[in-house]
């Protein structure tokens, strides 16, 4: 019990630094530009603790499911109005909510404020400050990766022979056993032994297990030589590769006909690269910005596997109740080491500060991307003024998107309940 709480209060206590860290982001160039900043909070809700040094107040409220800065003036006063003037006109429901959040808004913003407020600031500063928290998210999620890719390393597969296949049995077949009529395995026919350490392949020297995969693969239905080292000397082969059905290695769920051997390799601790951190952080980006596409069909099965009893899908949304979970749950548990556990919390804490930065990219209100989209926006219209020679068209005012910045609100607490919701009652497990 006291390693599992140990577990979970890592990654909660990880994720709250990290979005403190986010809102230090906003925070740093807020203060650069001379932007106002009335409170650093982390997290929502009630105070739990809070000091004012200067003219800001830090703190750290109850619910520990995000943070934010408090920038005067967010939203601008209507064009053509003074500084602090608030036109009482409304024609609907949705103009009367955009007047009185813009009155709230300016409310704050006193005599002297006139330019610290952030309506008022360059297209590019307010992009800048909007960037600064994702952005902060991006380089933790580069240094957990360095830290675990370059500094601990990572489990890769050997071009030594852990085990040796008795039978040819095709990718799609759900056997455990081989069956009566099953083919022996090309490494099965020719002798080959667990220890047995591949040093040449069809003439190419192998220094890794993927390029001897690679090979094995692309040399089907032929027979190759191939050179392994045994109890400290050489023994050379001469071995059929066969064809078989193998899920292919960039689609896991697509099946092909490709060169196969029998063998499953063994695997040690290698340290990596900067460059293996740059093909892993463009990898894992492309996965990441897919699965932020996929959020809406995702939830569709947080929802069924919530109240429904369907199985939780182990790659699908997952909310700060359920990390925290996941962290108890492996550091109590006994099937991983000490060096393995430490990674996995690395790792985690780097997939999700990536996910965090690249959500709140997302070109809506209220998350950062939408104030980052307005201002490019801004960028524009003031360069298209400039290229036809009319006056300049001034911010962009960004209370006209209040109506979407509200039903995004909504639709956040939803999913965020529901996460919370879900796993609590069906969560995703990493340990039987």
């Amino acid at each position: 019990m006291v390693y599992y709480l140990a577990g979970a209060l890592i990654l909660f206590f990880g994720l709250l630094v990290s979005i403190a860290l986010h809102e230090l982001g906003h925070f740093t160039f807020a203060k650069l530009f001379k932007v106002r900043t009335t409170q650093f909070m982390v997290g929502f809700g009630p105070t739990m603790w809070s000091k004012t040094k200067g003219e800001t107040e830090y703190g750290v409220k109850w619910i520990p499911l995000g943070g934010y800065i408090r920038m005067i003036g967010m939203l601008p006063p209507r064009k053509g109005d003074a500084p602090g003037q608030v036109r009482r006109i409304s024609t609907g429901p949705w103009q009367g909510l955009i007047e009185s959040a813009r009155g709230a808004s300016l409310e704050e913003v006193g005599p002297g404020d006139g330019d610290r407020v952030f309506y008022a600031k360059k297209w590019w500063q307010k992009m800048l400050i909007m960037f600064g928290g994702p952005a902060m998210n991006l380089l933790l999620s580069v240094m957990f990766f360095a830290i675990l890719l370059m500094g601990i390393g990572v489990n890769q597969p050997q071009p030594v022979i852990k085990e040796v296949a008795e039978c040819m049995v095709p990718a799609s077949a759900k056997v455990t056993e081989c069956p009566a009529n099953a083919a022996p395995t090309p490494a099965r026919q020719v002798g080959l032994q667990a220890g047995d350490r591949i040093v040449a392949f069809d003439g190419k020297k192998i220094d890794e297990y993927p390029q001897l995969q690679r090979l094995i693969r692309e040399d089907g239905g032929k027979t190759v030589p191939m050179t392994v080292r045994r109890d400290g000397r050489d023994v050379r082969l001469n071995v059929p590769i066969t064809r078989n059905q193998m899920y292919d290695l960039k689609d896991e769920d697509k099946v092909v006909n490709v060169g196969f051997l029998g063998i499953t390799p063994s695997s040690g601790i290698e340290r990596q690269g900067p460059g293996a951190v740059a093909s892993t952080m463009g990898d894992l980006t492309a996965r990441t910005v897919g699965a932020l596409v996929r959020m809406p069909q995702k939830m569709v099965g947080v929802w069924n596997a919530a109240f429904g009893g369907h199985e939780r899908d182990p790659n699908g949304p997952i909310g700060v109740v359920g990390v925290s979970r996941i962290g108890g749950e492996v550091a109590a548990s006994h099937d991983f080491t000490g060096t393995q556990k430490v990674s996995f919390f690395v790792m985690l804490l780097g997939s999700l500060n990536l996910a965090v930065g690249l959500f709140n990219l997302i070109p809506l209100l209220p998350l950062d991307g939408g104030h980052i989209a307005g201002a490019l926006l801004e960028a524009i219209k003031k360069a298209f003024a400039r290229i036809l020679r009319r006056p300049d068209p001034g911010y962009v005012d960004v209370a006209k998107a209040l109506p979407v910045t509200y039903v995004m609100a909504v639709v956040l607490i939803v999913m965020g309940g529901l996460l919370i919701y879900a796993d609590l009652f069906n969560p995703i497990r990493v340990t039987g």
